[in-house]
């Protein structure tokens, strides 16, 4: 078999030469590239593949379709919407993700955002560098917070046991979320969980029913001062909708790691002017750590299909 990786993998160059050296010594041959953007490279680039390997890079109909060999597309990632599947599903392509390497990281990085926001934390640190007191900035506890979230399959799930584990009540929204056997959540319709939500997390995938669900109307429904956390997918927000609760005070702050598209974002983009708003360009999933689960899960779902069993399957 043909075997491309499309992009980087963020793992050394002695553990990918580690999971690759196998596939050579059994007769397979494999190509990495460096991450792009560009259909008609791409296309060059994969042509001849009979795999395809890749991480968060949009793959387009159009560049599978230009593959006629292509059998399997191994995705190092949770999500795969970054993927044209109806291109996939019509040319017959089978289609693996990388589902759990990164529960840890997001899960952290969701409550880290929220502990920055209530204790003001870009504001009492530009405070002390600039010679500053805390004068005015108070913070706020976790602990005694209600959290709701949206999407509690294993991420949510996670960020709710570390949500507990600080002493907050947990509810989500039984509309948009896989219900794990656990005491620590109660299920509420999405109505309630927003007027109820000091802490409004989002874990969802997107898809038609989730894309724009967090828009003008569901803000108008949050708890006056509530926090928006978003480490699941842009499109799940109306940005703009968003910006204006924080700017006009309605909201009382946003942790936001992902958007409509991925970073760098235009400088134009609203939530990059927002008040008591924190954005990092997609970075809960990135660790080490995660970044080696990751590997390793995309390499042993290749060596099953390659072995005439697929795991991790969306199609």
């Amino acid at each position: 078999m043909n075997i491309v990786l499309l992009e980087s993998l963020g793992i050394p160059d002695s553990l990918l030469k580690r999971y690759t050296a196998p596939l050579a010594a059994a007769g397979h041959t494999f190509a990495a590239y460096p991450r792009t953007t560009d259909p008609d490279r791409l296309i060059e680039e994969a042509r001849d593949a009979d795999v395809l390997m890749l991480a968060n890079m949009p793959l387009p109909g159009q560049v599978i379709r230009a593959c006629e060999h292509l059998k399997f597309i191994d995705v190092a990632f949770t999500g795969v919407d970054h993927v044209d599947l109806d291109a996939a599903r019509e040319m017959g392509v089978a289609v693996s993700n990388a589902s759990g390497y990164s529960n840890d990281s997001v899960a952290e990085l969701t409550v880290c955002m929220a502990l920055a926001l209530l204790r003001n934390l870009p504001q009492v640190e530009e405070r002390c560098r600039t010679g500053g007191t805390k004068d005015g900035l108070v913070g706020h506890e976790l602990r005694g917070k209600t959290v709701g979230l949206v999407g509690t399959g294993a991420i949510g799930s996670r960020v709710a046991q570390l949500f507990a584990a600080f002493g907050c009540r947990v509810i989500a929204s039984g509309d948009h979320s896989h219900k794990p056997n656990t005491d620590l959540i109660t299920y509420l319709p999405l109505t309630e969980v927003l007027a109820q939500a000091d802490i409004l997390s989002l874990h969802c995938p997107l898809n038609d029913s989730t894309r724009g669900l967090i828009g003008a109307e569901a803000i108008a429904r949050m708890k006056p001062g509530a926090l928006l956390l978003n480490a699941a997918r842009g499109p799940v927000v109306d940005s703009a909708a968003l910006a204006a609760a924080l700017n006009e005070g309605r909201l009382g702050g946003a942790g936001v790691d992902v958007f409509e598209t991925e970073p760098p974002l235009p400088a134009d983009h609203p939530l990059l002017h927002t008040l008591n708003t924190i954005v990092t360009p997609h970075v809960a999933f990135a660790t080490a750590e995660s970044m080696e689960k990751r590997a390793e899960i995309v390499f042993h779902s290749l060596d099953c299909w390659l072995e005439g069993h697929q795991i991790n399957k969306v199609l």
